[in-house]
């Protein structure tokens, strides 16, 4: 097993991208804390990833990044033990629907788990990374904050309100020694696709763990650089 390279903790990562992320981290040493709202299928997680002999590895914390207190919570019980030399905001949903369609609270769900969610969680490790001297903070946005895609109003608003306060951010902690990266990835074979979309395009689609992996070789890259951004689509294009 690969020497330990520090703290890492994974919103969303239940399944798709998140899963993927949490898992690569594990692989190469790293003590990996697992937060999803359906804590019970990251224990899945641990278990094949004790197949592969990562044992003791990662940790599940269950957690609606929607919540303040569940997320104080969760940075509660990491940093009890740990610094927090990474984070990676991955947890999302969404809702294919035109604008019109969209009801309130379905709206108020997205932009609460998106921005607000991912601000929480920012917020929460933001003052332990300064005062450990730097920290790493990996932010799974989408191509929908830079393109236009219909039935995605909501979706589109929080992730593209999510890149603006990052860059922002960005600037505000380089001088702490801060690296904040924002990664936009196109239509990847995850869940958050209905079943029909995915049947007609999975042959086009990117894979979680290929993502997963560049966001592992993100946070190894050396202390004297920032990949600030990253796009990553289908070879073929979007959708």
């Amino acid at each position: 097993m690969p020497a330990h390279k520090g703290t890492i903790w994974v919103t969303g990562a239940s399944s798709g991208i998140g899963k993927e992320v949490a898992k690569e981290f594990a692989r190469i040493g790293c003590k990996v804390y697992a937060s999803a709202r359906r804590a019970n299928l990251i224990d899945l997680v641990n278990r094949e990833l004790e197949a592969e002999g990562c044992k003791n590895l990662l940790e599940v914390i269950p957690c609606n990044v929607a919540s303040e207190s569940n997320v104080d919570t969760a940075v509660k019980k990491i940093i009890a033990n740990n610094k927090i030399d990474c984070l990676v905001n991955n947890a999302g949903i969404t809702s294919f629907k035109l604008a019109i369609d969209n009801s309130i609270n379905e709206i108020k769900d997205i932009i609460n788990t998106n921005l607000l969610g991912a601000i929480y969680t920012i917020k929460g490790v933001l003052p332990y990374m300064i005062d450990n001297g730097g920290g790493t903070i990996i932010n799974i946005i989408s191509v929908v904050a830079k393109k236009v895609f219909t039935n995605s109003s909501a979706y589109s608003a929080s992730k593209a309100g999510l890149l603006a306060y990052t860059n922002v951010l960005r600037e505000e902690v380089r001088d702490k020694n801060i690296k904040v990266v924002n990664v936009l990835p196109g239509a990847t074979n995850t869940n958050i696709w209905p079943d029909k979309v995915k049947d007609k395009y999975f042959p086009k689609m990117m894979e979680p763990v290929d993502i997963a992996q560049i966001i592992v070789s993100i946070y190894l890259q050396g202390p004297k650089l920032v990949t600030e951004e990253i796009t990553l689509r289908p070879i073929t294009g979007d959708l």
